[in-house]
Formats: C-alpha cells, sequence, structure tokens
C-alpha cells in the first residue's frame, strides 16, 4: 500500500508542465488557474528558471503541478494509504486528503507565496544544505554561529538545511564542516523560510487561514511541525501557521509515515512522489534504504506505476454497473457521473437519513446526483469542496 508525498518549493523546473498538455488530467490546470486569476499554465510551460525560482511563482506552480499528477494518478483508480508533503507540499497533501478544498487551496497557496515572497524580501536570507552530519551537530553548529541561523529542514538522516542572515549562515556552515559534514551547498531559493525571519508571512497566512474551512482528512496526513497524524481539519489551521517559522522535519514524518522507529530502518515500504523532480523519494532512500520510491513527473511515468503498484493491495478499479453503483450485498456507493468539484445539496447530508430513488445527494460540476436506489445515509466519501473523478464514491448507503 503506498504513501503519496508532494515536493515543495525548489523542485520546479521550466517546461515541466509541457509534456502533459494534451492530457485530460490538464483540465486541473486550467481550473486552478481561473480559481487563482492567474495564468499557471505559462507558468508551467513557457516560464524560465529565474521566474519559477520566484517565491509567488514557484509555491502556485508545484502546488498545481502536482494536483495534475495526482489527477492522472487517481484516474488510474490509484490511491494511497497516508499522505505527506515537503512544505508547500502539505497543502498538496491536505487537498489530496479533502481537508482542503480544491479552489480554497489555490487562493491559500497563492497567498503563502505572496506573504512568504514579501517576508523573503523584508529579510534577505539564504538557505544552505549541509551532507554527511548528524541533524543535532548542525543545530550545534547553528548555535555556535551566534547570529540568526536556525535548523530549517530535518530532511533525512544524513541532510540538514539551515537558514538564516547570509553571514551568520557562512558561520554555521564552516562551523559544520569543522565538525565533520562533508559539504556546504547554497540552496537556490528566495529567503530563509521556516525560520523567524517568515513571521510577517505567518501573519497573513493567519487571516486567510480564518476565512477557510478545513475538513477532516479522508485519508490521514502527517504534518510538517510535528511529524504527527492530525484527524480535525481545525487542528490544521494552527499546524499551517506554526510550520512557516518551524522546521520542516521531513525525515522523522517518513518515519511516522512507515510506521517505524529509529532503531528498525530495514523494512520495506512504497511512497510514490508526485510532482517535479524526484528529491523526496532521494530523502526517503537515505532514511530507509530498502523502500520502494517511484517518482510520477510524466505521463510515461503512470506506466511504471502501475508496473510498480501491480499485484499491490493499493491498485484496484472500482466495479461499476449501469446505474452508476457498486455493490456490496447491502452497501452500496453513489459514484461522480463526472470530473469535477463536488457541492453537497441545500442543507448538507447527514448520516442516518433516509434517501429515497431521486434523492438530491449534490452536484458534480454544475450536474445534479441523484440517488438511484433507496436506502439509509452511512456518510459521505466526498468532502464540500472536493475535486472529484468521475467513476468516484462520493456517498455512501445502506439499503438493507
Amino acid at each position: 500500500m503506498p504513501a503519496f508525498v508532494f515536493p515543495g518549493q525548489g523542485a520546479q523546473r521550466p517546461g515541466m508542465g509541457t509534456p502533459w498538455l494534451e492530457h485530460p488530467s490538464w483540465e486541473v490546470v486550467q481550473e486552478l488557474s481561473a480559481a487563482a486569476d492567474r495564468d499557471i499554465g505559462r507558468l508551467l510551460t513557457e516560464a524560465g528558471e529565474e521566474e519559477l525560482t520566484e517565491t509567488r511563482n514557484a509555491q502556485v506552480a508545484t502546488f498545481t503541478f502536482s494536483l495534475l499528477v495526482l489527477d492522472a494518478v487517481e484516474r488510474l483508480g490509484i490511491e494511497p494509504t497516508r499522505l505527506a508533503g515537503h512544505s508547500v507540499g502539505e497543502y498538496t497533501a491536505l487537498a489530496a486528503s479533502g481537508a482542503l478544498g480544491f479552489e480554497e487551496s489555490i487562493r491559500l497557496v497563492a497567498e503563502r507565496g505572496d506573504a512568504m515572497q514579501a517576508a523573503a524580501d523584508a529579510s534577505n536570507g539564504v538557505m544552505t544544505v549541509i551532507a554527511g552530519c548528524e541533524a543535532d551537530m548542525v543545530d550545534i553548529a547553528c548555535r555556535l554561529a551566534d547570529g540568526n541561523v536556525w535548523v530549517a529542514n530535518f530532511n533525512s538522516v544524513d541532510e540538514t538545511v539551515i537558514a538564516g542572515d547570509p553571514p551568520s549562515v557562512e558561520r554555521a556552515a564552516s562551523v559544520a564542516l569543522d565538525m565533520g559534514a562533508r559539504r556546504a551547498t547554497p540552496v537556490r531559493v528566495g529567503g530563509a523560510f521556516h525560520t523567524p525571519f517568515m513571521a510577517p508571512a505567518r501573519d497573513r497566512l493567519r487571516k486567510m487561514l480564518s476565512t477557510i474551512t478545513l475538513h477532516d482528512p479522508d485519508t490521514p496526513v502527517v504534518a510538517n511541525v510535528d511529524s504527527r497524524f492530525h484527524t480535525r481539519g481545525e487542528d490544521w489551521k494552527v499546524l499551517l501557521s506554526a510550520q512557516l517559522c518551524s522546521p520542516i522535519r521531513w525525515h522523522q514524518s517518513v518515519m511516522r509515515l512507515a510506521g517505524l522507529d529509529d532503531a528498525n530502518l530495514d523494512v520495506e515500504r512504497t511512497f510514490i512522489e508526485l510532482g517535479p523532480g524526484d528529491s523526496l523519494c532521494a530523502m526517503i532512500r537515505h532514511t530507509l534504504p530498502a523502500a520502494t520510491t517511484l517518482t510520477v513527473s510524466t505521463p510515461a511515468d503512470l506506466d511504471s506505476l502501475v508496473e510498480v503498484l501491480t499485484g499491490d493491495d493499493a491498485l484496484h478499479a472500482y466495479a461499476v454497473d449501469h446505474q452508476g453503483e457498486l455493490l456490496y450485498v447491502s452497501e452500496r456507493v453513489v459514484i461522480s457521473p463526472t470530473a469535477g468539484i463536488f457541492e453537497p445539496p441545500p442543507g448538507g447530508l447527514t448520516p442516518g437519513d433516509r434517501i429515497e430513488v431521486g434523492t438530491l445527494l449534490g452536484s458534480v460540476a454544475g450536474e445534479d446526483v441523484l440517488a438511484p436506489f433507496a436506502g439509509r445515509l452511512e456518510g459521505c466519501l466526498a468532502q464540500p469542496g472536493e475535486r472529484v473523478q468521475a467513476g468516484q464514491p462520493i456517498v455512501w448507503l445502506h439499503t438493507a
């Protein structure tokens, strides 16, 4: 059973969307562009490296591209058991889980990118990767630098990112190298992210989060801040706010996804990275050498994904009859007639309600979804504002 992971800022690359232009999932880009009132398709196909590196562009582009790839994977009937994302990739994970509405998610990511751009422009921060040194030693190096420098990302067992003002980062890197680190490499980003330098951005993000509804995730999501699963939608507002000024605990999150502790690394797990590049898969392999990892970033990678998961319980297809229902003796689910945003009916749906044939169960892309059979409502399988696929179960009924 695979875990899906989503990359963050820095993974983007020029032309990453071009191979997807003729794929049906490209409609995701068009829908998100309309919701954000930005030409994200141009960013994915025409923008150069300098333009894509700008924080406000990098975050929107990476988020949109990852949702495009997720849509293509979902069309194959492949679903994850657990989710996580690195920095802005956490927003992708929450959208994938149904916790964040489709259109709300892009507006939130756009505001986050703009806010972090402004904070970065005001603080002149930098980031550097320290490789070949334990995270505790890197943290000590930051303290010995005696300046404005902090650990920003715990990426893997031997890779830690530090951030702060240039002189302090340079001193900390020098101390880390003296303590045995293998190398210190500057990161091509526009600021000292996940440090106190992002406090102004956090204030802006909090205001935006106060206007957003976060639902309970349908699939478990590990948080960057504490590397734990959180199942209440409202908890994520605090977690997303705290994330801006807190280090990304990616190494610990991978361990949590795999259900392991630090003393037991020799276990196979399957991780699928959806988005540009393979940076997360590389980090995962450093932490879990026996893990199965695969990156999906082009349409050709979809075939590789099917091959990897052939025989895996995660690969399955829904058996659908002509009425659009999935049969389990007395349990049935109503499926979406098309791809688009799911909205519940006026007044919502309450578990235990009696559903008659023809009852309005909601709409997808403006098309009404009517109950093809009668029964007792057990629950909704899609969240309000979630983008669903044609054939995806959205309502669960008990007919006995």
